[in-house]
């Protein structure tokens, strides 16, 4: 197999506006396109009994948090042949070049937008290296197709030979100073070829205590039409895909994002699901976000990967952190819903429709004049319950200490991306 090197890569910590991605096709075999994860001591935050480490900030200026892009520029050929679940495929592989975010990181997680037709799919992989130029070793973050129908995709495992493990879809390292990426695509010869539109990693180390409650910005009184689904209406539904009710807050929320941008899938896509059957799109989502390693729907790139590919030309879908709500609103702000994680106790968050979760997400919508948060609750028992509003300081509280301020970012065209002031998407 051929690794190719020193492929271009963009960067947009400090610019005001992203960068304009160029597909990459693969010519006549595949394409290759770029990395992976989300996650780790966080656990997932998508779904209960796996509360998040705290990893909030102690100010906004202590969150260190960088998000890289990568395009490739040209046509890849297959170098190899490899059997695969009882098939053979031509691979290709793309390798970043090392990247250093300025910081030493304690946690990665990576996004892409790929198209993976008939059985092909995608492999992502990531490796360290420590300021004295020590590297780990290279650790599978995802094996990912967008179908289930011959390639189940999964995370990667802990994987904890050399101070660094996977946690679901999170590297977690002690601290290192720079990472590579590395992506392999895997297609059936005398088949169409996989392609990898973007892919982002996001870097972060953030200090353990949560900090005053910001100021409310640039978007009190905004409030998206965003629609309203509950998860819970499918409580039971497809075990197989984790059986819907709690543990289907991410693709619901995925799907509401999808909802406010005209973007959820046709009818054809969810022809499977019996008639009469309320909000299918969202068992189409659990069905193409489920990790059958981590058995469960909530895996945080899994989602952006999914809702990437609906989007069209133009929109984008990734995993990053927002440094407090005042990010969260410049996003409103442009139109963007960010989807937010969140676990919390008893008492935590007067009005939720939950008295407490070990780790959850719903949709932020809006803001009120005095600033406090108005969001959809996917947790509600139907769609009428669905839109509530929570204090700030719960909020900001819950979200920052349970994930760090993990968001999924899911945008169309039609709504670019603000300018990023901590360099963060």
């Amino acid at each position: 197999m051929t690794e190719v090197t020193g492929v271009t890569y963009r960067e947009v910590v400090r610019r005001s506006f992203p960068v304009p991605v160029v597909s990459l096709a693969l010519a006549a075999c595949l394409l290759a396109g770029l990395a992976a994860l989300v996650l780790g001591a966080t656990g997932d935050p998508a779904e209960p009994g796996r509360r998040p480490e705290a990893v909030a900030a102690a100010a906004v200026s202590d969150r260190r948090v960088d998000l890289e892009r990568f395009t490739a520029p040209g046509p890849w050929k297959p170098s190899a042949t490899r059997s695969r679940y009882g098939r053979t495929y031509l691979s290709a592989r793309w390798t970043s070049p090392w990247v250093s975010p300025g910081f030493d990181y304690t946690e990665l997680v990576a996004s892409w937008s790929a198209r993976t037709p008939g059985s092909s799919w995608v492999e992502v992989e990531v490796r360290g290296r420590a300021a004295n130029g020590t590297r780990t070793s290279w650790d599978r973050l995802a094996r990912w197709a967008a179908t289930d129908k011959v390639v189940q995709r999964r995370s990667g495992g802990s994987q904890p030979d050399d101070g660094t493990r996977v946690a679901t879809d999170t590297w977690k390292t002690a601290g290192l100073a720079s990472y590579r990426v590395r992506v392999t695509v895997h297609r059936e010869a005398g088949r169409k070829s996989p392609r990898v539109d973007l892919a982002t990693v996001m870097t972060s180390r953030l200090p353990a205590g949560a900090g005053p409650v910001s100021a409310p910005g640039v978007a009190r009184g905004v409030e998206l039409a965003v629609p309203r689904f509950s998860q819970m209406i499918h409580t039971g539904h497809y075990p197989q895909w984790g059986g819907g009710g709690e543990a289907w807050c991410s693709p619901t929320s995925t799907s509401m994002v999808l909802g406010l941008y005209g973007r959820l899938p046709a009818p054809g896509s969810y022809a499977w699901v019996p008639a009469g059957h309320p909000d299918p799109w969202v068992d189409a989502a659990a069905r193409s976000t489920y990790d059958h390693a981590y058995e469960g729907t909530g895996n945080w790139p899994f989602n952006t990967a999914y809702a990437a590919r609906r989007l069209g030309p133009g929109g984008e879908a990734f995993v990053t952190r927002l440094r407090d709500l005042t990010d969260a609103e410049l996003l409103v702000r442009a139109g963007i819903a960010p989807v937010i994680s969140i676990a919390f106790g008893r008492g935590e968050l007067g009005g939720a429709p939950i008295s407490a979760s070990n780790g959850h997400l719903l949709v932020v919508v809006g803001f009120t004049a005095s600033g406090d948060v108005v969001v959809n609750d996917p947790a509600a028992a139907s769609a009428d319950g669905v839109r509530r509003t929570y204090a700030r300081a719960q909020l900001e509280k819950v979200w920052l200490q349970a994930s760090g301020g993990t968001a999924y970012v899911i945008h169309d065209a039609a709504h670019p991306l603000p300018a990023a002031p901590g360099g963060n998407w």
